[in-house]
């Protein structure tokens, strides 16, 4: 029991670390994915941000979420840099990435990831029109309308 009570603090305070993050420099949505990833990594047998500074954990969710959505391109909106995240949570950028890069591991998280990307990364996803059929890749528009409903 003492361990889910542990596990339930550092998740909240890694969920307030990155909210206040997120208010200050990205958004809602930011916000949103931050918690859900913090959500799922808290249901891991062992859970990771359970050792090490909590800093660091709240900067690499940043990060991780960040780097897959293109967050540190300045064609980008909203735009913000490693060293800005690094910043923020008083971390150092080595350390940051290396714990990010643990995480997109952990979760198999990649660009256009159907459950952590934006809405904006989704949209504009050049794979989304895409499926195999009988070993080809084609456009879900060149199918059969009543194809098309079924994979959709």
């Amino acid at each position: 029991m003492k361990d889910k009570t542990l596990v339930e603090e550092k998740m909240q305070k890694l969920i307030e670390m990155t909210a206040r993050f997120c208010d200050e420099h990205l958004d809602e949505e930011y916000k949103q994915l931050c918690e859900k990833l913090i959500r799922k990594m808290s249901r891991k047998r062992n859970v990771p941000f359970l050792s090490g500074r909590i800093e660091i954990w709240a900067a690499a969710l940043v990060y991780a979420i960040g780097s897959i959505n293109f967050l540190f391109d300045r064609n980008f909106e909203p735009y913000v840099s490693g060293d800005d995240i690094c910043n923020y949570f008083s971390t150092s950028k080595s350390t940051t990435s290396q714990k990010a890069k643990l995480i997109r591991d952990m979760f198999k998280l990649e660009h256009w990831d159907r459950e952590l990307s934006t809405s904006q990364m989704i949209q504009n996803d050049p794979f989304r029109d895409l499926v195999m059929v009988n070993g080809f890749i084609v456009s879900i528009k060149s199918l059969p309308p009543e194809l098309q409903e079924l994979i959709r």
